[in-house]
């Protein structure tokens, strides 16, 4: 599975692949990636404390003047057998602005979400004739003017609600509703939410809104000082170059409010 939505990448590039490719970036300007999670954020003598857990459970203890968050989002999934597996082939999706383009003409199965329940299925009409609509509660999320949305798009909505969600052997997406139907499609978007990973943030005090994610200003700086946070943790559009571009503003800010480093004349 590769994504079509960073620039320069015409084929569109693999994820992992990526990452890769910017850690090799990073290290020929002398950079390096430390390997772990930060377990616990703190300030302490006017500097930021962080505790680093490696892969293999050591504690490195780390300090700094500013720190920069990129630590993303958590997405709220249905129950779908083989989740990981299903993700990284592609029949299960979770952002339709993302990679609508990859879906064009496929069979698209929609979940409702609990805020505008109506609002991706509609929104992927127009990268497919043929979208479905399911309901995930009891009592249905769609009231009658979204329904009359619906029927106006062509957009077909299954009332039953589902019951799971299962694989083909070639990794099609099969969804069971409780009236014992079963409907296989192309690709699936359970559409059922978000929530930033905020928490070392929320720690120190920095403001959050909805989903939970942090509130920065035009420099990407939190209302914690010296704490800057980029990319899906902020409000805002969750693109990898949107985060890219945020990346450039924090790091320009953090350059120009540490001390300054005079290189030594020769």
């Amino acid at each position: 599975l590769v994504s079509h939505n960073y620039p320069g990448f015409p084929d569109g590039i693999n994820g992992k692949r990526l990452l890769e490719q910017l850690r090799c970036q990073l290290g020929n300007y002398g950079g390096h990636v430390i390997p772990g999670e930060i377990v616990d954020l703190r300030i302490e003598d006017g500097l930021f404390v962080a505790d680093c857990c490696s892969p293999e459970g050591d504690l490195t203890v780390l300090r700094a003047h500013t720190v920069l968050l990129a630590t993303g989002v958590a997405d709220a999934g249905m129950p779908v057998e083989r989740w990981e597996e299903a993700v990284a082939a592609g029949a299960v999706r979770l952002c339709p602005v993302c990679d609508g383009f990859d879906v064009i003409d496929k069979r698209i199965a929609v979940a409702t979400s609990e805020v505008n329940p109506v609002g991706h299925a509609l929104f992927m009409r127009s990268f497919s004739a043929d979208v479905l609509l399911f309901e995930r509660a009891d009592e249905s999320a769609v009231n009658a003017d979204e329904k009359r949305q619906l029927e106006a798009a062509n957009v077909r909505h299954i009332a039953s609600p589902l019951a799971g969600v299962t694989l083909t052997d070639d990794l099609r997406p099969v969804l069971h509703t409780r009236d014992g139907e079963d409907y296989e499609c192309d690709v699936f978007y359970p559409m059922l939410g978000e929530s930033a990973r905020s928490s070392l943030a929320k720690a120190l005090g920095a403001e959050t809104v909805e989903c939970d994610k942090l509130l920065v200003d035009d420099h990407c700086r939190t209302s914690v000082p010296g704490l800057f946070a980029i990319g899906d943790v902020t409000r805002g559009l969750n693109q990898i170059a949107v985060a890219t571009g945020q990346a450039a503003i924090a790091a320009t800010t953090i350059h120009n409010t540490l001390p300054w480093a005079l290189r030594p004349r020769a």
